[in-house]
């Protein structure tokens, strides 16, 4: 918001009239100022005359969802006239399930609560499969006794606030376990409509079952895909779920490693990020932590862009009198440049203007506390996945009661794109997907 401030006072002439950097979505826009002031002004007009819907309205239509959306999960139970509280007896009398796949991220929890609580307000069973397909497939060799159960609206009371993934989740994809087995199972569990929620793997595996439609009836049903990992890397979405508590842990421990040398002058820290082969993790924590460089996969980089990096932090520690300095590095930003040969040269090439230590955060950047952002962010998601699934099962219902949606916009992944939540049909995905 920084940047565009001072790109608008760029742009501005002097007849331009004030405005007010916002966000609006995943993007930062220029509203005029004056039109703040005056919205600002009816509210509390409004608020003045006990107008309270008029002062809603004002406050805009996101105001709005989020004061539904609370309301409507914030009650004891469900409508008596939809479902019983433990979700196993419900009007409609269709199954709806939701799972996780991929590596845990923040936010999978609240996503998981919200879609519950909506869809059993809806009139539907939510059945929870656990442990991923390993849960689906192979329940009674797991230790959960039930793994693919009705999900009541107190089991997920308290779950907002729970990092991880309370549903399990394993990383494999639908192929690998075989998907003429997990049509049996879905078969068998009578499930009208599923939602995935996780990282590439949940993609990934809702496209496989969507391209195999024509071989199995039981994936003929709408599928949503919430994309929710740390690393940021399924398309469809500018931003995921669990991205942003990843980075305020990132930025945080980056914050102690530097405390940590507060008695240690001329000091470098590498420091080894998750992301896979996306660099969203380095690049966004080396914005937030003041890194003096960020490696990437997507921006390759020599033997002298170290060397060069090693000259400036000599410079700036020599020169201008910093203490410390820090060097981010995504985990698999070059295969021969790694964490260790950055280290051993930073080292070497710095004797005598600085030490340097090296930090890989592992699997710390999964967890944490999910973030304001990640809760109400998955609350949001869930929310529209329910909406939209609900109506394509009412659309695609035959007259023997049985489900049969076999059309693109059937299977989608709900994605933010600039200003606004979209849902795009995974087969239009396929063409702009790395899967290597």
């Amino acid at each position: 918001m920084g940047a565009e401030a001072v790109l608008a006072l760029m742009d501005a002439k002097p007849d331009t009239p004030a405005c007010v950097v916002s966000l609006d979505g995943n993007q930062t826009v220029r509203v005029p100022l004056m039109e703040c002031v005056e919205r600002t002004k009816s509210v509390q007009e409004a608020m003045n005359k006990k107008n309270f819907q008029e002062a809603v309205r004002l406050r805009g239509k996101s105001f709005q969802n989020n004061l539904a959306t609370y309301l409507r999960l914030s009650k004891l139970r469900p409508p008596k006239v939809m479902c019983d509280p433990t979700g196993q007896v419900c009007s409609s009398g269709k199954k709806l399930a939701v799972m996780n796949i991929g590596a845990p991220a923040c936010g999978a929890n609240a996503a998981v609560r919200s879609f519950v609580r909506f869809a059993l307000t809806k009139g539907y069973t939510v059945l929870g499969i656990h442990d991923s397909f390993d849960g689906l497939l192979y329940g009674d060799m797991t230790q959960i006794v039930d793994p693919v159960k009705p999900i009541g609206w107190t089991d997920v009371h308290g779950w907002t606030c729970q990092g991880g993934s309370l549903l399990g989740t394993k990383k494999c994809t639908a192929a690998r376990y075989g998907l003429d087995k997990v049509a049996e199972k879905l078969k068998e569990h009578d499930i009208s409509g599923l939602l995935i929620i996780g990282g590439f793997e949940a993609y990934h595996s809702a496209l496989q079952m969507t391209e195999a439609r024509s071989k199995y009836d039981a994936f003929c049903i709408p599928m949503v895909v919430i994309p929710c990992t740390i690393s940021n890397n399924v398309p469809g979405t500018d931003f995921s779920l669990g991205a942003d508590t990843a980075l305020n842990e990132i930025a945080d421990i980056c914050d102690r490693i530097k405390q940590s040398a507060t008695g240690t002058k001329r000091r470098v820290f590498i420091v080894e990020v998750m992301g896979g082969y996306c660099g969203y993790l380095a690049t966004m924590a080396g914005l937030a932590g003041g890194a003096d460089a960020a490696y990437i996969y997507e921006d390759p980089f020599n033997i002298t862009n170290l060397r060069d990096d090693v000259v400036h932090l000599k410079n700036k520690i020599i020169q201008l009198g910093v203490q410390r300095g820090l060097i981010l590095r995504n985990e698999n930003a070059n295969a021969n440049y790694t964490t260790d040969f950055i280290h051993q040269m930073f080292s070497e090439e710095g004797k005598g203007s600085f030490t340097c230590r090296k930090n890989v955060l592992g699997h710390m950047q999964q967890g944490g506390v999910p973030s304001p952002f990640d809760r109400n962010y998955g609350t949001k998601m869930a929310s529209k996945a329910v909406d939209y699934m609900i109506t394509k099962v009412e659309e695609n219902t035959t007259e023997d009661g049985k489900i049969k949606s076999c059309t693109k916009d059937s299977a989608v992944l709900l994605g933010m794109c600039r200003r606004q939540l979209l849902f795009t049909p995974l087969e239009d995905l396929r063409g702009i997907t790395d899967f290597e």
